[in-house]
């Protein structure tokens, strides 16, 4: 039986792991937001960076892709990586994926995604701020990945070439790219 992963962040641009398609589309009663700390990629303990997890909100859709992942091997290989590399987030839950608007049904059951959550055992939960705020942690920020930056805009830049145009990422993008210019 196939697996399926769904990605909301870095893993549209960067699975990471061997996979027979991929399915752009979205899910649902879910937002993405810049609410969790990085201090193993995109940041340090110090001086966290900051990534996007997802947040329950009713009636609203999160778009990304679905990565199907067919043969056992490459299953556990997925799996083995990505523990390693959302390790920061706390939470696996199983959602369906869509990829038509009108759709009622969902093309694929099950999906596996990885949330962080405000949960006491997510130490790397940063939470809510004004788009101000996660702008200036984001240009600040930099560790073994590279800059905090380039994650937030690696984001936007896949999320418009999808047809996406996400209200919270692209006003952090906009504030990002004054505080750059000053």
């Amino acid at each position: 039986m196939a697996m399926w992963v769904f990605g909301y962040g870095s893993l549209i641009w960067k699975a990471g792991f061997q996979y027979d398609e991929r399915l752009v589309g979205f899910i649902k009663d879910y937002r993405r937001v810049f609410y969790q700390g990085s201090t193993d990629h995109r940041g340090t303990p110090e001086y966290p960076g900051r990534t996007v997890t997802l947040e329950p909100a009713e009636g609203e859709v999160c778009w990304g892709a679905a990565y199907k992942v067919s043969r056992t091997e490459d299953q556990e290989v997925a799996l083995t990586y990505l523990e390693v590399r959302e390790k920061q987030y706390d939470k696996k839950v199983h959602v369906d994926f869509f990829t038509k608007e009108t759709a009622s049904s969902p093309v694929v059951t099950g999906v596996l995604v990885y949330i962080a959550s405000p949960d006491k055992v997510n130490s790397n939960y940063l939470g809510p701020a004004s788009v101000e705020e996660i702008a200036k942690q984001i240009v600040r920020a930099e560790g073994p990945s590279g800059p905090n930056r380039d994650y937030l805009f690696n984001l936007e830049k896949t999320l418009l070439e999808m047809g996406c145009e996400d209200e919270h990422v692209m006003k952090i993008a906009d504030a990002a790219r004054k505080l750059i210019e000053e």
